[in-house]
């Protein structure tokens, strides 16, 4: 590992040139570059979850911390390794400081990996326009995380509004297990649909995804319920003579009831960051069902026919009242 202190960008490739050698490593086999976007309290969390996904889909991961846009000089401390703590691949951790954080693609695209596609992804607050952020026009595809919001529900419009194809949500990937085991509980049933409900912790991002796709998949209006979670709680299918409930109030295990037989007991695990990470890292076009989802939830239409190809809208916090989060930082 090697630590820089108040350097510059090509003394960051250079480095990273120099561990290349010394491991052995060669940037052909990289699947993508995935640039970590975080607040400076949960860098370790997120290199952690990075770290776990770089596990499953090899890649350059670029860790940016924006600190202080207000800082009176421009700085950019470094942590370059390949096969270090951040797993075997090859790694960058940039603290910026001042102006610099706010044009850290000018440090950033210099180290992405040759003729592989780039995934950001926002550990925090989500911006609210991707594209005042130079890093999420620059990507192939877009990672946010609704939950992390204030108002969950408001950011779901929020990206609603702002879609593109190659947005996604991790609280959309937090559903995937949930669709799974409902899709398969769905196709044992005969008969028409009658009533679907879905339970969960009131404002959860997840529940509104769910609940939107159930009602886009069946064409039927879908309820929500309230429950203290954590999470999506139950889903109750009412289909012909048939209701199957699927209960989860442990966050572990799901308790499968229906009509006429026994109950049965299965695995439904919240899963952590870093498998969430993965999921979204196996695909690299645009999600419709995704899509669809949110507008259900969102009422909007035709998000999958907007143009993929985002415009860099430049915001400078230091010059306006509502500045993005995404370039606020501490």
């Amino acid at each position: 590992m090697t630590a820089l202190w108040d350097t510059s960008g090509s003394a960051v490739i250079k480095a990273l040139a120099a561990e290349r050698r010394a491991a052995g490593s060669v940037s052909s086999g990289l699947a993508l570059t995935l640039v970590a976007v975080v607040d400076e309290k949960l860098v370790a969390e997120a290199e952690q979850a990075a770290t776990a996904a770089a596990a499953q889909h090899p890649c350059r991961l670029l860790v940016v911390v924006r600190r202080r846009p207000d800082a009176p000089e421009p700085r950019l401390d470094a942590e370059v390794s390949v096969g270090g703590r951040l797993g075997p691949g090859e790694a960058v951790v940039m603290r910026m400081y001042g102006r610099l954080a706010l044009h850290a693609e000018s440090v950033v695209l210099p180290l992405l990996a040759p003729d592989a596609p780039v995934v950001t992804w926002w550990f925090g607050e989500p911006p609210h326009l991707i594209a005042h952020d130079p890093l999420g026009v620059i990507a192939d595809r877009r990672i946010t995380d609704t939950a992390a919001s204030a108002d969950p529900l408001a950011a779901l419009r929020t990206r609603a509004d702002d879609y593109a194809p190659g947005d996604t949500d991790l609280a959309w990937a937090r559903t995937t297990l949930w669709r799974s085991l409902c899709a398969s509980a769905y196709d044992s049933l005969s008969g028409e649909p009658r009533a679907f409900t879905v339970s969960g912790e009131a404002g959860n991002p997840s529940r509104a995804l769910l609940a939107g796709w159930l009602e886009r998949r069946l064409g039927l209006p879908v309820g929500t319920e309230d429950s203290d979670g954590p999470g999506v709680t139950g889903v109750v299918m009412q289909v012909g003579d048939d209701t199957v409930r699927i209960e989860r109030s442990d966050g572990r295990t799901a308790n499968l009831s229906r009509t006429g037989q026994p109950n049965r007991a299965m695995p439904l695990p919240r899963r952590d960051l870093g498998d969430l990470l993965a999921e979204e890292l196996r695909r690299l076009d645009a999600d419709d069902t995704y899509a669809e989802s949110l507008e259900t939830v969102t009422g909007l239409h035709a998000l999958s026919d907007r143009p993929a190809k985002r415009t860099h809208v430049w915001q400078d916090p230091m010059e306006t009242s509502e500045p993005d989060p995404a370039l606020t930082t501490t």
